[in-house]
């Protein structure tokens, strides 16, 4: 198994509006200067939140991409010139905007929010070429397999109804009641992404705390001990993806 530990630290940091939206990203933009580059079909991945203060981002463009943020906690307000109005989403939604031959969206963090920003690349070659579009899809939609010290929420597979362009996509996100240990299986022709969003577990007697952001590849079986109450987002995106990406 290889697997790969990126610290808050080893993470590029940015912030909008002096600060009053903070991120950091696993995975950031050439220039930004965190350890981990593009890889598969994921180019850029943000963790931002809002403290006490609501905060908008202002009207901005987008081409080629599809742009997926998740809503972690709390609520955001978004607006794009595709649907041309305001719509609300709160914690555990979803929202994909396949940028295609372009669009310009703005969002709204309200106080005490958080989400995921991830950008994916459906082959730019194609997606150029098409007409932008937006779907959101609400928490309840998303199929939630429920133990009693465990919950997978299920956001993206080849049965879900969440549909990306991108290829091989797999999304998940985990909570778990803490002392317990968890094996997940994964797929060879994957390389696996976790983001903990909260608690912290071990892996090989390996710490990884919350904010950490961790790759698993070359391995069909993931061995969790879970330290405290955690919650854990992963990504599987193809090893060898069939078009060349942008990266």
């Amino acid at each position: 198994m290889k697997l790969e530990i990126y610290t808050i630290e080893d993470q590029a940091r940015g912030n909008f509006n002096n600060g009053e939206i903070l991120e950091n990203k696993p995975i950031g933009f050439p220039s930004d200067g965190g350890k981990l580059k593009p890889y598969s079909n994921i180019f850029y991945w943000a963790h931002a939140w809002t403290g006490s203060k609501k905060s908008t981002i202002g009207l901005h463009p987008h081409q080629g991409f599809e742009i997926c943020s998740f809503v972690l906690k709390g609520k955001i307000n978004h607006f794009d010139t595709k649907q041309n109005s305001w719509i609300p989403l709160s914690e555990g939604d979803v929202q994909i905007i396949r940028s295609g031959n372009g669009i310009s969206h703005s969002e709204e963090l309200m106080e005490n929010s958080e989400i995921f920003q991830i950008w994916f690349d459906p082959n730019l070659r194609v997606s150029l070429n098409k007409s932008a579009s937006y779907d959101d899809y609400k928490s309840q939609e998303f199929q939630i397999l429920d133990s009693k010290w465990k919950k997978t929420k299920i956001i993206k597979n080849e049965n879900s109804r969440l549909k990306m362009d991108s290829e091989g996509i797999e999304i998940f996100q985990y909570s778990y009641l803490d002392n317990k240990n968890d094996e997940i299986s994964l797929k060879l022709d994957k390389i696996h992404s976790f983001f903990i969003i909260d608690g912290e577990i071990s892996i090989n007697g390996k710490i990884i705390s919350k904010g950490f952001f961790f790759t698993v590849i070359d391995q069909n079986l993931l061995k969790l001990k879970i330290l405290s109450n955690s919650e854990i987002f992963r990504i599987s995106s193809p090893k060898n993806v069939s078009y060349k990406t942008y990266s």
